[in-house]
């Protein structure tokens, strides 16, 4: 300072009217760095409020994401004042530097800072322009305070040390809210998304899965939610169709009580649009998620609109699903860019569960057509049982199985039964199954034993195994477990039964299949006891058959592995509960089916369930002839007239020259090439059925006679008069067999015209 400022502090003259003129704005008095520094924090006290409305302006400009949240908008402004405000006063009372503290409320900015998603190089910046501004004022004020330049600088220096120290305390009390708030809400989002993970996808539907997604974000983070999915997506296509897209509400959930949401009118699973300029139409479009709110959303009340929105696209594997929308209205707070980035990985992952839901769906109504595209319709019409049947897949955890049964007519008015199952799930168990039932129909249809069709299944299930090995695995197939059919040793298990009316005997033999049951006309019902056989695709091993007699009107019940096992039983104890449900018969074998399937499945069987229940019927002996004859061409004479006088009992006159035609060619057949006994044998079923039996094992085949042979004819003729004709082959012999109706009566007519 100058002379001025000298002889203040020496006390020699008190400045005169010159002086004054000279520095009339000069304040002279002997002050420390200290009170200098207090004086001018007074002096810019009084007029605080421009101070921190430059300031204001100064960090709206520079630093404008603090202001970006409006919620924070006032709590910035506030904060400033009370900075400013704290700083000035406590300078101008003398309090020492490390005891000036930063309001309060500082705190509680940067946790709120920290929740919205501001970066915290945005709070230290603040604090900084902000020191530097208040720091060019309080310089300003000193030259008006004293004109000694040591004292400035001694002044300056003491702001500067005051200043930093303060900025330092204020910025590391913030910097350590911040990040304590930054990794609670880390620890937050990461227990939301792993809560996201456990909670959305527990099944395979797609509507509870979206009702899950709703349920979850609503109850950590939004007030209200909704889930569209394209319509195109859930009929199979992975391509939106039209412009715009049609969606299909399928999941809503909101916080009561509720405001007005747009496109929360549309009702659920209702088709709807959006328009182009929509939030969710442009989610859908571009697969990017946005976030929208009002110009005045800071200023809404709590519960009086919606004033934050998020429309996030759900996607997975390359393909848009649909979209999820997000508001909030009673929570004050907007959606900020960290509850965006949220909201993408929470449907991402959702996504993944809503495809898999999907493409589960898909698989499964693929599987269950093909399925029930393979099983039989209905029954063909013979007269040895009368049949009921009922088939139910797993429950979508499980998926589709490979259970099938059938019905199989067989000559002399016999039928076979058939239950199996393909050990696994999913269209190649399906695919497999349909296999396997073609081979039995296939074998049935040439008349093996049930245990040599077994034989001959079970050399077909090792070819598919073979071949299944050596083909790569199909990862198309989403119904989960069991998709490599016979690929990595599985399995089949089939049950085979023949029943003849006429003996009323059943030959039954089973591959590692369950025990059938019999309910005998007094109401008994029983296991019946089979010998045990490998499932098919083991090889090696031999199948045996058991045979029963069974009294007219017995129920065969024959079942797959899924009517009787539990989690809560054993084999033994189901099978106890399964006798037990045969005897609650009911008047109709269709009613018997419904009680059976009530008492022991739960309303979701965990596996594929068939049940075939059979009703045993009787051909009596006014509806079978049967004659022995020698083994001599002149007994083919006599044996005509048999027939004709039977047939003329049993009122089919119409068929005498058919059926004349064909029992001489058989049993001339039978006698030349075959070995006694012989036997005839006709059956007035549905139709006639005519068959010749020897002990030979020689099987006779279908050839074209050439113009001079003697020969070769019989069976040609037999094939054009009959409806159908074959051979059997049993443990005495063979059978060779024909069917007539009245229609091959009068081709025969006409033929013969």
């Amino acid at each position: 300072m100058g002379r001025g400022a000298a002889g203040a502090r020496g006390g020699s003259r008190r400045p005169g009217r010159a002086d004054v003129g000279v520095r009339r704005n000069v304040v002279c008095v002997d002050v420390s760095a200290d009170e200098l520094v207090a004086r001018a924090a007074h002096r810019l006290g009084a007029g605080a409020e421009l101070l921190i409305a430059d300031v204001e302006v100064c960090l709206r400009k520079e630093v404008p994401e603090l202001w970006d949240p409006p919620g924070l908008a006032r709590m910035a402004s506030e904060n400033i004042a009370e900075h400013i405000n704290g700083v000035l006063t406590d300078v101008a009372r003398g309090v020492a530097p490390d005891r000036i503290e930063p309001p309060p409320a500082d705190v509680e900015r940067a946790r709120r800072l920290a929740k919205h998603g501001t970066s915290v190089s945005a709070l230290l910046r603040a604090h900084r322009l902000a020191q530097g501004i208040v720091f060019d004022r309080l310089l300003a004020e000193l030259p008006a305070l004293t004109d000694d330049t040591a004292l400035v600088v001694e002044a300056a220096r003491r702001m500067i040390m005051t200043g930093t120290e303060y900025v330092d305390r204020a910025s590391q009390q913030g910097v350590a809210a911040f990040q304590e708030e930054r990794d609670r809400r880390l620890r937050w989002r990461l227990a939301l998304v792993s809560e996201v993970s456990m909670c959305v996808g527990t099944t395979l539907d797609i509507a509870r899965t979206t009702q899950e997604l709703a349920d979850v974000v609503v109850e950590h983070f939004a007030d209200a939610a909704v889930v569209d999915l394209l319509d195109s997506v859930l009929s199979g296509h992975d391509r939106p169709e039209g412009d715009p897209p049609v969606l299909r509400r399928v999941a809503g959930r909101a916080v009561p009580p509720a405001v007005e949401i747009p496109g929360g009118t549309v009702p659920p699973d209702s088709l709807h649009t959006y328009p182009k300029d929509s939030p969710p139409y442009r989610a859908l479009t571009t697969g990017r998620p946005s976030r929208e709110h009002p110009e005045d959303a800071a200023h809404d009340e709590p519960g009086a609109r919606v004033h934050s929105t998020m429309a996030v696209p759900l996607r997975a594997r390359g393909t848009t699903l649909g979209v999820a929308q997000l508001f909030r209205y009673r929570d004050p707070d907007l959606f900020h860019d960290e509850d965006l980035l949220l909201a993408q990985e929470i449907a991402a992952r959702a996504a993944v569960a809503v495809d898999n839901a999907r493409r589960y769906t898909h698989a499964r109504a693929a599987a269950l057509a093909l399925q029930h595209s393979l099983l039989p319709r209905r029954t063909p019409e013979q007269s040895a049982v009368e049949v009921a049947w009922r088939y139910l897949p797993a429950g979508a955890l499980s998926g589709v199985g490979g259970d099938w049964y059938d019905v199989i007519p067989l000559s002399g008015a016999r039928v076979a039964l058939v239950v199996g199952d393909v050990l696994g799930h999913g269209v190649q168990a399906a695919a497999t199954m349909g296999r396997l039932r073609t081979a039995v129909r296939t074998l049935a249809d040439i008349d093996l034993p049930p245990e040599e069709l077994l034989t001959h299944l079970d050399d077909v299930v090792l070819r598919l195994s073979a071949e299944a090995s050596d083909e790569p695995p199909d990862e198309t197939d989403a119904t989960v477990p069991d998709r490599d059919v016979f690929g990595t040793g599985a399995t089949a298990t089939c049950l085979y039964a023949v029943y003849d009316p006429v003996s009323r005997h059943c030959a039954l033999a089973r591959a590692g299949h369950v025990l059938p049951a019999a309910l005998h006309p007094d109401g008994t019902a029983e296991i019946l006891d089979l010998p045990p056989g490998p499932p098919l695709g083991v090889g090696g091993l031999p199948f045996e058959a058991a045979e029963f007699d069974l009294p007219e009107g017995t129920v065969l019940a024959l079942y797959t592995n899924g009517l009787i096992k539990g989690g809560d039983h054993d084999t033994e104890a189901g099978l106890n509960r399964l006798r037990h449900a045969l005897t609650l018969a009911g008047p109709s074998l269709e009613a018997t089916c419904d009680r059976m399937l009530d008492a022991l499945l739960p309303d979701r069987p965990d596996d594929d369930v068939a049940l075939l229940l059979a009703r045993t019927r009787a051909l009596g002996e006014r509806q079978v002839a049967v004659w022995e004859l020698d083994a001599d061409p002149a007994a083919v004479a006599g044996a005509r007239a048999d027939v004709t006088r039977q047939l003329n009992d049993w009122g089919l006159e119409a068929l005498d020259f058919t059926t004349e035609l064909v029992v001489s060619e058989l049993l001339t057949n039978a006698i030349r090439y075959g070995r006694p006994p012989i036997r005839l044998r006709l059956i007035h079923d549905r139709s006639l059925l005519c068959e010749v039996s020897d002990s030979g094992s020689t099987t006779p085949h279908l050839r074209r006679a050439r113009h001079f042979d003697e020969g070769g004819r019989g069976l040609f003729l037999v094939a054009q008069l009959a409806e159908r004709w074959g051979t059997r082959h049993g443990r005495d012999g063979k059978t060779v067999w024909a069917e007539l109706s009245e229609s091959d009566g009068l081709l025969a007519a006409l033929a013969l015209e």
